[in-house]
Parts: C-alpha cells; sequence; structure tokens
C-alpha cells in the first residue's frame, strides 16, 4: 500500500505545480494548487507513519478538505467571488483539532479509533464533527454548481462541457460516497480486526479522486472574465426580484436589444456572452436579463440561438451554399462546435439541419 500512497504524492505534487504555473493564474487556480500540495503533504505524512502505523493515521487536516472544495467550488461559479480574510473562519475545526491532538498527545488512527477509553469522546467528536463539514460543504459545493448550470443560459450563447462543470459534481459525489464507504469498513475492520480491505479500498479510492481532481482541474479555464471596463454600474444582488424597471424602460430596453442585433449580427460571434452585450449596449447585465427573460419570453442562451438557427436557414436554402459544408454554414453563423450546432437547431427548428435543407429544395 504504501508504493500506492507514494504515487498519489507525486500525482498531486506534480498537479499543483502544473496549476500553480499556469500562464494565467486566477483564484481558483490558486486555490486548487493549494488544495493539491495539502494532498501531497498529506500523502507523504501516510508513507512516512505507515511503517510505524498499520492503518496509517487519520491527520486533522481532513477538516480542511471540504472547506478547499467548498471554496474551489465558490471560485468557478461565482463570478464576483474573492478570498477573504473572514474565509479562514474556515480553519477553526482544523486548528481546534490539532490543537486538541497535541494536548492530549493523540494520534488517531482507524485501528484504535473506536477503542474506550477517556479519549474516546476526542474521537467521536472528530467523527461527528468531520461528517457535519461532509454534508454541509459538500451541500453547498453541489448548490453552487447546480445553480451555476442554471445560470450559464442567462450569460453565454455556446456553452461548452468546460462551463457546465459535470467534472466537478462528479469529484463532489464520489468524494462523499468514497467517505462513507471508507468509515463503514473502517467499522467493519475494527469489528473483526481486519483491515485488509479498509486499505486497499481507502488507497486506491483516494488515488483515483486524486488523478480526477488533478487532471481536469489543471485543464479548467476560468468561466467568467472579469469585465476590462466600467460602465458605470453594479450589478444588484438579486436578480430583478424587486426590479423597479418601468414598462417603458423595458420597452426601451428591448428595442435596444432587437435594433443591436439586427443592425451589427453580434450572434455571428461564437463568443459571445451577456458580459460583451452589456458593454456594447452600456446596460447593466441584470436590466438586459430581465427584459430577454421577462418581457420576451427567453434566456440569453435560446435569444441568441435563434438568431442564429434563422441564419442558418437562410444559407441552407440559398443553392449557392450547396458547395460548403452542413458543419461550415453552422461555424460561419456563430455555432462553436458541431454537437452544440446539431442539438440547438434541432431543438428549436425541430428537425436537423441535413432534413431542413432537404424539405426546403
Amino acid at each position: 500500500m504504501d508504493t500506492v500512497v507514494w504515487i498519489g504524492f507525486s500525482l498531486a505534487l506534480f498537479a499543483g505545480i502544473l496549476t500553480v504555473t499556469k500562464k494565467h493564474i486566477t483564484v481558483s487556480d490558486k486555490l486548487l494548487s493549494a488544495w493539491l500540495f495539502l494532498l501531497a503533504v498529506d500523502y507523504a505524512n501516510i508513507g512516512i507513519t505507515f511503517i510505524s502505523y498499520n492503518p496509517a493515521i487519520i491527520p486533522s487536516s481532513f477538516f480542511l478538505f471540504n472547506p478547499a472544495f467548498y471554496l474551489y467550488s465558490r471560485s468557478l461559479t461565482d463570478k464576483n467571488f474573492n478570498l477573504k480574510p473572514i474565509q479562514l473562519l474556515h480553519l477553526i475545526p482544523y486548528l481546534f483539532f490539532e490543537f486538541t491532538n497535541h494536548y492530549y498527545t493523540l494520534s488517531f488512527t482507524i485501528n484504535e479509533f473506536f477503542i474506550v477509553n477517556s479519549n474516546l469522546w476526542i474521537r467521536l467528536l472528530f467523527a461527528v464533527s468531520f461528517i457535519l463539514s461532509l454534508i454541509i460543504y459538500n451541500s453547498l459545493s453541489i448548490v453552487y454548481v447546480h445553480k451555476h448550470r442554471i445560470n450559464l443560459k442567462n450569460e453565454f450563447s455556446n456553452i461548452s462541457q468546460n462551463q457546465k462543470l459535470a467534472w466537478l459534481l462528479f469529484i463532489v459525489v464520489s468524494y462523499v460516497v468514497y467517505i462513507l464507504t471508507a468509515t463503514g469498513l473502517g467499522l467493519f475492520g475494527f469489528l473483526y480486526n481486519d483491515f485488509d480491505l479498509s486499505n486497499i479500498f481507502n488507497y486506491s479510492a483516494a488515488l483515483a479522486l486524486t488523478f480526477a481532481l488533478g487532471f481536469y482541474g489543471v485543464r479548467q479555464d476560468e468561466i467568467y472574465k472579469k469585465s476590462l471596463k466600467n460602465n458605470g454600474f453594479k450589478e444588484p444582488e438579486e436578480r430583478y426580484k424587486k426590479s423597479k424597471l418601468t414598462a417603458d424602460k423595458k420597452e426601451t430596453v428591448k428595442n435596444l436589444i432587437l435594433d443591436y442585433f439586427k443592425e451589427k449580427t453580434p450572434y455571428l460571434n461564437p463568443d459571445l456572452n451577456m458580459q460583451f452585450l452589456s458593454e456594447e449596449l452600456h446596460t447593466p447585465k441584470h436590466q438586459l436579463t430581465e427584459v430577454l427573460n421577462t418581457v420576451l419570453g427567453k434566456n440569453f442562451f435560446q435569444f441568441v440561438n435563434e438568431y442564429r438557427v434563422e441564419a442558418v436557414k437562410q444559407k441552407l436554402k440559398d443553392a449557392e451554399n450547396d458547395k460548403y459544408s452542413i458543419e461550415a454554414i453552422g461555424y460561419d453563423c456563430g455555432f462553436s462546435s458541431k454537437s452544440s450546432f446539431y442539438s440547438v437547431f434541432k431543438n428549436i427548428a425541430g428537425q436537423t439541419p441535413l432534413q431542413f435543407k432537404n424539405s426546403r429544395r
């Protein structure tokens, strides 16, 4: 098992170095690299103590994993996220158990964890606190990613797999399942004095999660680009739940949007997003979103792609464009990928591009 531990150490360390040396490092990259380096330190700690303790020591740094994952999830999904001193409060459980362990000279090992003695209350407090931390932080991470996935269609006209963060949801769920299973196997090992199965699962699953975290985390790009312009307005904390936009103002904004799309054809730009539109029209994003949602009855993604689909239709009707492939026409009209083009076109038009082309000739 010590070989698996040192492989995990190498993976975490290497992925951390790759992340922190990226050309354009973001807050998310800083959090991820810190987390990966923390994993590397824990792998090294387990590897060093493996000779003396079998199973290895359960480190207090486990209390850093859940808040680290939560902050990383927030940094990817919250466009206004910044690291603040108040977030140091997340360190309290870790510091408490580090102090307690040193004060009582404790070392938590799986095979001694449930032994009844004067320090059992500390170990039980450790277990309960960690389970609560696991539930609270990972539930919040899932909520943030879920809200982010819903909000994508109000922010972007083309949505990539990278932006959907499906990998992050997978790792959150896998991590929770891993911890719960490891706890069950640890209890089984204690009852039957056999920790072989627990060791095999713990280190193999931890290695797989480390690989997935490093692989996808290093490849993850910043989703919400910071605005380079200052239009003199701030986004409200809530959307337009308490909107004060009058009917006349909504009509003005609607016409502003429609005229811009008719004259400038911004939908032909595959990178078009709400931030760009807001800056071009000198109108707050929340006002644009409100008008799209409440007046036109569409989100940004649907609104833009209806223009793109209509542009594709016009080109497919023209025999002069037969020399171009359907995919090339899709790219020319603002779609960023073949799969996205076919999926969006069929969803809006009710048929595939080829079916539409054949039916109009």
